[in-house]
């Protein structure tokens, strides 16, 4: 059994303690409704940091709690739990489960990591490569998964060796680790559906401000950023922090072909997959050309990823026995307490503006006239990219963006120059095991240290503060 940790002991008790003293006294702060909705922030935010309970069921908490408090009627608040955004994510969901169901997505990396060739900074270039690109379509810790097994498979080819395990086949094995891990983390920043924490800001601004980014727009400005970033971060792991000076690595091509001849030739299911998964990009990409081709209809970013999610239950692959690409019984592995955790977020978020809470911020930040606009910014960057290290950048996000969006009113800057960046930031997580899933993966592996990962990871991290703020001044303004 699990064991219930002290600190895990200590939130679960001071979350709703510190809640109840917060009621107690509403009204003695700001205002009775604004008190309200603090005091029940409060104790989701300290079960979110404390992960004294599921973050997803701590998003639950406004659905149970804010409509016996007076904010808002249960129809209202269930209603940010069924936002455009939330299927736009679900059918995402979908598409990446279909993906890893016909080992499609390891068909892909595989045959990336063939292009890369033999030579050992090729090869932590292809796995960085095929992780990031597998990244943009489905979760991060899926993509790490997929690839551990096999580059575990190459560096056993060192371990084996005539000259065993020197400290050149070391850092090797550590590149392709923290390669994977930090491709994982850049590749999801790319599109909208790539990492939670995007969907999460672009929900609440377009429930609260009727703000829209299309699929395509992001990935103007978040394909280049990754670009950039993964060439950065293989420039630091290959050549700066962890030299291999090994040259060509024979052996690893053959694992590779080994591993492609495994899956066999494409299957009906694998080209099935493959072409839904490509028209549904280029609708994505294509969006705002077909609308006004097609003026009769409105195609939104949500709805073509349902119309997909719904293709891969429907498009036979086999009428006669009644195959398709996936059964509803593989939505048990949805990660659907992710969406419940949207809604939850979006459900905070609506209190706190209903109650005039982030006005309020809006106004005490307009009064701040020596404040400069950048350095707010690059605080809030700062700030959002070190907490991230050690809490969930999902509920991170959750509980900044809106305040965020209240700096930006109040100092009469556009919302998406604020916020975009501060978002993105939460996916900049390098320095520790505990900051992401694929972190943690690599690290379990037994080929990365702590302070291995702390001490280049804390290089990138403020490389992509610098980064993130060129996308404020220069990007955001540019394409937004």
């Amino acid at each position: 059994m699990k064991k219930f940790a002290r600190s895990k002991k200590l939130g679960f008790i001071a979350g709703p303690l510190f809640c109840v003293i917060l009621l107690l006294f509403r009204g003695s702060f700001f205002n009775t409704e604004i008190d309200t909705v603090i005091a029940i922030a409060s104790w989701m935010i300290i079960w979110w940091i404390t992960e004294a309970v599921s973050i997803s069921v701590t998003a639950l908490i406004p659905l149970a709690l804010f409509p016996l408090v007076g904010i808002g009627s249960i129809r209202d608040v269930a209603s940010n739990y069924a936002n455009p955004i939330v299927y736009l994510f679900f059918g995402g969901f979908v598409i990446a489960l279909a993906l890893e169901k016909v080992q499609l997505h390891k068909r892909i990396a595989l045959s990336i990591l063939k292009i890369t060739g033999t030579k050992a900074n090729g090869i932590v270039l292809g796995f960085m490569i095929a992780t990031a690109l597998m990244s943009m379509w489905i979760s991060n810790t899926a993509s790490t998964v997929v690839m551990l097994p096999i580059a575990v498979s190459v560096i056993n080819l060192l371990i084996d060796d005539a000259d065993g395990f020197t400290k050149n086949d070391q850092n090797f094995a550590l590149s392709i680790m923290l390669g994977i891990a930090f491709s994982a983390n850049i590749g999801g920043m790319s599109t909208l559906i790539g990492t939670p924490p995007n969907s999460v800001m672009l929900a609440f601004l377009n429930e609260s401000y009727n703000i829209d980014i299309g699929f395509f727009q992001w990935m103007q400005m978040g394909v280049p950023f990754a670009i950039i970033m993964l060439a950065i971060t293989y420039f630091a792991i290959t050549r700066l922090f962890f030299p291999n000076g090994l040259g060509n690595i024979g052996s690893s091509g053959a694992i590779i072909q080994q591993e492609l001849d495994k899956l066999g030739k494409m299957s009906k299911g694998e080209k099935t997959v493959l072409v839904i998964f490509i028209l549904t990009a280029i609708a994505w990409i294509l969006r705002s050309y077909l609308n006004a081709l097609l003026p009769n209809i409105s195609l939104t970013d949500t709805t073509i990823a349902v119309i997909a999610a719904l293709l891969m239950f429907i498009v036979p692959l086999d009428f006669k026995n009644g195959s398709f690409p996936l059964d509803w019984k593989d939505t048990s592995r949805l990660p659907w307490g992710i969406l419940i955790l949207f809604g939850g977020g979006l459900a905070l978020a609506s209190g706190l503006k209903d109650a005039g809470f982030i006005r309020m911020i809006g106004d005490y930040i307009s009064n701040q006239e020596s404040w400069s606009m950048w350095l707010v910014t690059a605080i809030l960057i700062f700030l959002m990219l070190f907490m991230t290290e050690l809490m969930s950048n999902v509920a991170l996000v959750t509980i900044l963006v809106p305040l965020v969006v209240g700096i930006a009113m109040g100092m009469d800057v556009p919302i998406l120059q604020m916020v975009i960046p501060v978002t993105l930031a939460s996916s900049c997580a390098f320095m520790l095991p505990m900051a992401t899933p694929p972190n943690a993966i690599v690290f379990a592996s037994g080929h990365v240290r702590v302070d291995q990962m702390a001490r280049i990871g804390i290089v990138l991290n403020f490389i992509s503060v610098g980064l993130l703020f060129v996308i404020a001044y220069y990007i955001v303004p540019l394409l937004f």
